[in-house]
């Protein structure tokens, strides 16, 4: 059986790796703002997928297991990619005497899975977040324990995303995103745009050197 300490920091690498502001972050909150806590919840239920995603691939790369081949985010990553950039052109369109276009207001779940499949920062971040904390064990770790660790890492996912649906829903954080309401919308707006260009780019990029 792994030792404790190790599922443990796992899970605590997870729980950092979530609650550490960006743009996720700032989404999750002016969407609680403007919707509820219920459209945030969706939200980070769909983001949730990334989370696992690439903190399970920072595992695996931890562990020295091959990682997936490239193809499969590539097309996820095009495809998840024109959809933040549409989401992000009509949020930074909106108008000041309209009411705010939340992002993901309307699909908040099919929104978070999008952002979170698609964030190019993630697997990095996660890397690091992992490595900072559950490398120094990786000498007493087997390629066995991987299905443990997996485990551990959600737990501290679903930790950090309860913590944040919570605070997303306070009285106070609520009355500061709506009265800002169109200014975070636009910013929101921006980094999707951002954020869904890096994935195009990075699908293409990735596609033409195989082919070259």
């Amino acid at each position: 059986m792994i030792e404790e300490k190790i599922l443990l920091a796992t899970a605590l690498a997870a729980y950092l790796y979530v609650v550490a502001p960006g743009p996720a972050f700032l989404a999750l909150f002016s969407l609680a703002a403007a919707k509820g806590r219920r459209s945030g919840a969706w939200f980070i239920c769909g983001h949730l997928v990334g989370d696992v995603t690439w903190g399970g691939l920072a595992v695996a790369a931890i562990l020295g297991a091959n990682r997936l081949g490239p193809t499969l985010f590539e097309i996820l990553g095009a495809g998840c990619g024109l959809y933040l950039v549409y989401l992000g052109a009509r949020a930074v369109m909106t108008k000041k005497d309209a009411p705010p276009r939340t992002i993901g207001a309307r699909r908040p779940l099919a929104t978070g899975l999008a952002f979170g499949l698609t964030n190019p920062k993630s697997y990095p971040v996660a890397l690091a977040m992992f490595s900072a904390i559950v490398a120094p064990y990786v000498g007493e770790i087997r390629l066995s324990d991987a299905p443990q660790l997996l485990l551990a890492a959600l737990a501290g996912f679903l930790a950090a995303d309860a913590t944040l649906i919570f605070a997303a829903g306070l009285p106070a954080v609520r009355r500061f995103f709506l009265t800002h309401g169109v200014v975070v919308t636009r910013v929101v707006g921006v980094l999707f745009i951002a954020f869904g260009a890096k994935s195009l780019f990075d699908a293409a990029n990735g596609a033409m050197r195989r082919t070259a």
